[in-house]
């Protein structure tokens, strides 16, 4: 047996899971009594395939500027280094229904998006690495499978 490590995507068995889905992470609870839910949201099979830099790269920026709008809850959003999911957090808010919808919304709007958000020198770090074709086709490829969503192996 593997010893059980720190982080908790290190002890998940990245053969037996299935993308896409979208997968509760974990709770931390603070101080004051307020909860933190992390999400996976895995939009590609892990080892098999992977979504390429500037579409991801895009989809970051669409997704943390829209989610948003969505929700009040959102503490942050950002893309997997292995570049096959996002993690989402959340404070106070785990009504796990709430966020598939909370999800399919934001990138129904990335479909709808007719520029990146902040893809320029000023406001990002690598602003020549974009393509909204290709946040698009993420989005619409995770999109096609929303009832797959809540399954996880």
């Amino acid at each position: 047996m593997t010893k059980k490590m720190n982080v908790e995507s290190f002890n998940l068995d990245h053969t037996k899971v299935k993308a896409p889905y979208v997968r509760l992470v974990g709770v931390t609870e603070g101080a004051n009594g307020d909860k933190v839910h992390k999400y996976d949201i895995r939009f590609k099979q892990p080892n098999k395939e992977h979504m390429e830099m500037p579409g991801l790269h895009s989809l970051e920026h669409l997704m943390a500027e829209n989610i948003r709008n969505h929700a009040d809850s959102v503490l942050d959003i950002g893309p997997m280094g292995c570049q096959t999911g996002f993690y989402l957090s959340l404070i106070n808010h785990d009504n796990y229904e709430e966020v598939l919808t909370m999800i399919e919304r934001t990138l129904t709007d990335v479909l709808e998006a007719n520029e990146v958000p902040a893809c320029n020198e000023v406001q990002c770090g690598w602003a020549a690495s974009h393509s909204l074709e290709g946040a698009k086709d993420i989005a619409k490829e995770m999109l096609s499978k929303r009832d797959e969503w809540h399954e996880v192996f």
